[in-house]
C-alpha cells in the first residue's frame, strides 16, 4: 500500500499516533479538571513535594486550617472534600460507589492521579487513616509516607486479642439514632468525639459540620467506617507510617493506636498529650511538631 493510501487509511480508524496522544492528553486534562472540581482540589504552598490531607468522618478541608498553613513553605499542599462532603459536587455522590470504603479510597487516588502526584506524604484523620491505607495498598508507586492521626482499623471489640472500644450492640444503637434522629445525633456525638468540653466553641463547630452533612451520606459513610475491619490492610502497608495517639480519646483509644503502630510494617508511635480526637482542631502546635519531626527523621521503605 503505497505510504500515502496507508496514512489516509490510519486517519479514518482512528490508529493515528499523533491523534491518538492528543487525544488522551485532552481525556487527561478533562479527568484532571472534572476531578478538582469534583472533590474541591485546593493547591497550596511553595514546595515540590506534595502532602494531600484527607478529612475526616463528617468533615472537610477546612478542618485543617490549622495545621496546613506550617507546611507551606516546604511541601505541595493538597486539600480536598470527599464526595458528599463540604464544597465537593454532590451530585456525584454514588451509593453504591461509597458503600465501602474503599469508594472514600479512590477519592483520593483520582486527586492524586489528576494532579500526577509522586512521592506523596498522605496525612488521615481518623477514618481517613484507613482510607489512606486503602488507597496507598493499590498504588504504592504515588506515596513515600502515611501519618495517621486517630487511627482505628475496628471499632467493635474483638476479644481477647483486640479491644475496638464499643461493642457491636452500641455501634448498631448509633446507627439507629442516625435514622431515627440525625440531628439529635449530631448534637450528642459532637462533643464526645471532639473531647475539650472547656472548648465548647470546637464541639460546637464540629455539630455543624456533621448536620450540613446530608444524612445519607453520613448514614452510609458511617456504617462502612464502623462496622468495618481493616486490621489487615494495615499489614500490607507498604510505606513508612506515623501513628499519631492522643490521650483520653474515647472514639480511638489508647490500646488501638499502639495495635496499630505494632501490627503495621515500618510504623512509628508517637503518644500525644491532646486529649478528644481532633488534635488538628484542638492542638494544632502539638500535632505540626510531631508531623514535622518525623518527616525530618530518615525512614525506610
Amino acid at each position: 500500500m503505497p505510504a500515502s493510501e496507508s496514512s489516509a487509511v490510519s486517519s479514518r480508524d482512528g490508529s493515528d499516533p499523533v491523534k491518538a496522544a492528543i487525544a488522551e492528553a485532552l481525556a487527561s486534562s478533562a479527568m484532571s479538571t472534572d476531578v478538582r472540581a469534583r472533590n474541591n482540589v485546593t493547591v497550596l504552598g511553595r514546595g515540590t513535594q506534595p502532602m494531600v490531607f484527607a478529612h475526616g468522618f463528617g468533615c472537610d478541608q477546612q478542618m485543617w486550617r490549622f495545621v496546613t498553613p506550617a507546611f507551606e513553605d516546604d511541601y505541595r499542599v493538597v486539600l480536598f472534600d470527599y464526595v458528599g462532603h463540604g464544597g465537593s459536587d454532590r451530585t456525584a455522590y454514588d451509593l453504591a460507589r461509597y458503600a465501602t470504603l474503599d469508594g472514600f479510597a479512590q477519592d483520593i487516588l483520582d486527586v492524586v492521579e489528576a494532579l500526577d502526584l509522586r512521592h506523596t506524604i498522605l496525612v488521615g484523620h481518623s477514618v481517613s487513616s484507613i482510607v489512606g491505607v486503602l488507597a496507598i495498598n493499590r498504588a504504592p508507586e504515588r506515596f513515600a509516607r502515611l501519618i495517621m492521626i486517630g487511627p482505628s482499623p475496628r471499632y467493635i471489640n474483638d476479644p481477647p486479642e483486640y479491644q475496638g472500644g464499643f461493642e457491636r450492640a452500641d455501634i448498631e444503637g448509633l446507627l439507629d439514632m442516625m435514622d431515627k434522629n440525625y440531628i439529635g445525633w449530631a448534637g450528642a456525638l459532637a462533643p464526645m468525639v471532639m473531647g475539650n468540653p472547656d472548648r465548647p466553641d470546637l464541639g460546637d463547630e464540629l455539630n455543624t459540620s456533621f448536620c450540613s452533612t446530608d444524612p445519607v451520606v453520613a448514614r452510609q459513610f458511617a456504617h462502612a467506617t464502623f462496622l468495618g475491619d481493616n486490621r489487615r490492610d494495615l499489614e500490607r502497608l507498604p510505606i513508612p507510617s506515623l501513628v499519631l495517639q492522643c490521650s483520653a480519646d474515647a472514639i480511638a483509644p489508647a490500646g488501638v493506636g499502639e495495635y496499630v503502630a505494632r501490627i503495621t510494617p515500618g510504623s512509628t508511635f508517637r503518644q500525644l498529650s491532646a486529649t478528644g480526637h481532633c488534635p488538628h482542631l484542638s492542638h494544632p502546635e502539638e500535632t505540626i511538631a510531631a508531623i514535622r519531626e518525623y518527616l525530618a527523621t530518615p525512614v525506610s521503605r
